[in-house]
């Protein structure tokens, strides 16, 4: 079974057998716009949680995407490169940004869950 945990910068990570995968939430991807382009982290890059992993640019500003937990990234959506658009209709679904093999599941455990995360976003308002 997986389970999806948020960070308060706005990334998702859905976890299933031990791998996550990373994202941004409709939330950060209706603040950002329509998003036109993507830098995605190399296959096999050591992330730090909180630590820069990706980049997106939308037609209003470019954004860094945190990574929400440490570990080893092991692939990347591909797709992102063709079409970033793909965030802006699908950002929790085809719009992931990459997989990658947890360092310490004790740290997704540590991030909110959806109803912390919902919360989260109606106190910004």
């Amino acid at each position: 079974m997986a389970i999806v945990r948020y960070t308060k910068e706005h990334e998702w990570i859905r976890v299933e057998d031990g791998v996550g995968v990373v994202g941004i939430t409709e939330y950060a991807q209706e603040q950002l716009g329509d998003i036109v382009y993507v830098e995605l982290p190399e296959v096999g890059a050591e992330m730090t949680q909180g630590a820069e992993a990706a980049v997106v640019e939308s037609v209003k500003a470019a954004s860094e995407i945190n990574a929400p937990v440490a570990g080893e990234v092991t692939e990347v959506n591909q797709n992102l490169a063709d079409n970033p658009g793909t965030v802006n209709t699908d950002a929790m679904g085809e719009g992931w940004f990459f997989k990658m093999k947890i360092a310490d599941p004790g740290e997704v455990d540590r991030l909110m869950d959806g109803a912390a995360y919902q919360e989260y976003v109606e106190s910004l308002s």
